[in-house]
């Protein structure tokens, strides 16, 4: 029962932390949306959040989330979800179904898959680019320099309508650089929303325009040791 009610104290102080940092910032109150990062979390540790008012999440898998959010979504009205994780293609349809914003759209043959299905009448999500700042091998996501082609294909070629976009800095450096570099590459193409910072650096992203700060241990706690989305 205790770590339920630490949900949502948690909650509180993450809510307030992004409040003074927009303050801070000279950014305007609200303009910064939480993502609470739900993945791994069971529909019982995500109900204090949901209970106390919280209603943008995010998951890293499509399975998963099509394990506990339908049943979730009964009982609390204007969840929004978003996909944080990698998106396989063949994953497209059910992503679809059940994702309001993919915030991981990283290469070609998932734009044409993603724009085929919107065709055929799926709805459609806000879709947000994912930019490998850092140039990690490891790492999805589009090359900085990479970006504004990648971008303009998706428009012109696959007549997707690109929100945004979203980085995870490389763990071992300042992320402020990447932040930076996300911003300038979002301004070059004409994109509102910033996908970046999460529970250890998201008041340096909220210094450099981030729109949504990914949030997940900060909220439901630490997660298996390895880099996480939020």
């Amino acid at each position: 029962m205790t770590e339920l009610m630490d949900v949502a104290a948690n909650l509180a102080d993450i809510r307030a932390a992004i409040a003074r940092s927009e303050a801070d910032y000279a950014r305007p109150a609200g303009s910064v949306m939480l993502v609470a990062v739900s993945k791994t979390k069971s529909a019982e540790e995500i109900a204090p959040a949901l209970e106390a008012g919280q209603r943008v999440f995010g998951e890293n898998r499509v399975q998963e989330a099509q394990g506990k959010w339908p049943a979730l979504r009964e009982r609390f009205d204007g969840v929004e979800l978003h996909l944080i994780g990698p998106l396989q293609t063949n994953k497209v349809r059910d992503a679809l179904k059940l994702f309001d914003v993919i915030e991981t759209l990283d290469r070609e043959s998932l734009a044409a898959a993603l724009s085929s299905e919107i065709s055929k009448g799926a709805r459609a999500p806000r879709l947000l680019v994912q930019v490998n700042t850092g140039a990690e091998p490891q790492k999805a996501g589009i090359l900085p320099e990479e970006a504004d082609a990648f971008i303009a294909r998706c428009r012109e070629v696959h007549g997707l309508t690109i929100d945004g976009l979203m980085c995870i800095p490389p763990v071992e450096e300042p992320p402020s650089a990447h932040f930076a570099l996300l911003g300038v590459i979002a301004r070059r193409n004409g994109l509102a929303t910033l996908s970046m910072g999460m529970s250890a650096d998201y008041d340096a992203a909220i210094q450099l325009g981030a729109t949504h700060v990914r949030v997940g241990s900060a909220i439901f706690g630490a997660r298996p040791p390895h880099r996480a989305h939020g």
